[in-house]
Parts: structure tokens; C-alpha cells; sequence
């Protein structure tokens, strides 16, 4: 079904990811930012439910600015994919969708709902809204139940050790051990300058991240992407538009 061809990094992405999932363990995407994340994770996908009900089913959890994103994505990525938006009032989740599209508020909001069932992909875009592992975000992204586990982040997730612990919480739980081992074991002595800890640590997570820089990428990429970017207004937004607009 895609009509997009992948660039040689992103194959290598690609590969990466589906050894993952076929492996079972959760990973960090955590290229730069336009280095094309979400086709990645959408080429890496299992396939569709199909006549023989035999597909996958997966939950994307974005933030609410990029909901649309994710459904045109879809749409011309994936079109063997039946998709659902998980949103408004008297949302239900679609039991027939491959692929559930929801955002950070209503995981919160909804956790229980989202946690009673068994996904085979959930994958957290822009996971740095689980940063704090504290936070109610961050907790019921825990909760969630699913065979492979995978965040997106174009932030560099090794800058904050907190955000590097949460984000490998979700995807591979025990990795790291509880929070209070981790600060005990890495990040008090990392943060007093222990060289040696550091590197035991980027040896501990280097299987399960993969981060590419758009330096050293560069020469596969067009000189400029175009990316829409959808909003939908609500009633002040769009007076307040329109009088603008009309202005101008």
C-alpha cells in the first residue's frame, strides 16, 4: 500500500524497529527533529486486521496538536490500516480499528479505559510529555498493557537522566531498576562527574535507543519539507480569525 519510498537511514530505522517488535523489547526513536519518525514507526507496524483477522493493533498517543498529523500520515502511509481517532465527548474505542489515535489529556483522563486493553504496539510520539515520571501523564502511560512498547522523541533523551529513566520505564520496565536504585546507582554519580558511570550507562541503553543527527544525515535529505499542519479552531479562535482575516 505506500507509495512513499524510505530514505537509506530510514530503511536502517526501519530494520531496527521491527527486530525490536519481532523481539519483543521496547525501544526509544529518538532521531532529530524532521528526520521522519513517524513514518518510520508506521512502516514498522504489524500489518492490518484484514479478512483473516490475523493483524495488529495499535495505539498512538500524541499530543493533541499533532492528532490530524498522525491520521494524514496514516492515510498516505498506511492505507491498509483502518484508524480511529480516540477523541471528543462520547468517545468509545473502536474495537475494529488497527489503529487507535489518541492524546496525552485523554490517556490521563482515561487510563483505565486504555489499560483494560492488550495492544500489540503503543507508541508514545513525543515522549518527552512523560518526562516526569511523577506526573499523572506519566503514570498512566505505565499502565498501559501492550507486547512492544515504543516512544518517539526528538529531544536527546540522554541531556535529563529523570526523562531517560521515565521513557525506558515505559518501554522496558526493570531495565533501569526502580527509581530510587537508579539515582543511587547512575545518576548521583553521573551528576558528580563519574565518567565511567556514564559510559556503563550508554552501554546498558545504546541496544534500545537509536538516535541519528540531522548532521550526519544530511545529505540524504531534500534541501526543505513541507509539513501541513491542521488546527481546529474553536468558536472564539475562529471569530477572532475571521475578524483578522477580514481585516487583512
Amino acid at each position: 500500500g505506500t507509495s512513499a519510498s524510505l530514505r537509506h537511514y530510514q530503511e536502517t530505522g526501519v530494520d531496527w524497529l521491527v527486530f525490536c517488535r519481532d523481539a519483543g523489547l521496547g525501544c526509544v526513536l529518538a532521531d532529530d527533529m524532521g528526520l521522519g519518525k513517524t513514518i518510520q514507526a508506521l512502516a514498522a507496524i504489524g500489518p492490518g486486521q484484514g479478512k483473516a483477522q490475523g493483524g495488529s493493533k495499535t495505539l498512538v498517543v500524541c499530543p493533541k496538536s499533532v492528532l490530524f498529523n498522525w491520521q494524514s500520515e496514516v492515510a498516505k502511509f498506511r492505507p491498509d490500516l483502518r484508524v480511529a481517532m480516540y477523541a471528543g465527548a462520547r468517545r468509545q474505542i473502536d474495537p475494529t480499528a488497527d489503529l487507535v489515535i489518541t492524546s496525552y489529556p485523554i490517556l490521563r483522563n482515561d487510563v483505565d479505559a486504555l489499560a483494560a486493553v492488550t495492544w500489540d504496539t503503543a507508541i508514545l510520539d513525543e515522549s518527552q510529555t512523560i518526562k516526569n515520571p511523577d506526573s499523572q501523564v506519566a503514570r498512566a502511560a505505565y499502565k498501559l498493557v501492550a507486547r512492544w512498547k515504543l516512544t518517539l522523541s526528538g529531544t536527546p533523551v540522554e541531556t535529563r537522566l529523570d526523562e531517560l529513566w521515565s521513557q525506558l520505564h515505559f518501554t522496558n520496565p526493570g531495565l533501569l531498576g526502580g527509581r530510587a536504585d537508579f539515582q543511587d546507582r547512575w545518576a548521583e554519580p553521573i551528576s558528580l562527574g563519574d565518567n565511567a558511570a556514564a559510559a556503563r550507562l550508554r552501554e546498558r541503553i545504546r541496544p534500545f535507543v537509536l538516535r541519528r543527527l540531522k548532521r550526519d544525515v544530511a545529505k540524504e535529505l531534500p534541501p526543505r519539507t513541507e509539513a501541513v499542519m491542521y488546527v481546529e479552531l474553536d468558536e472564539t479562535e475562529r471569530v477572532t480569525y475571521d475578524a483578522i482575516r477580514a481585516a487583512t
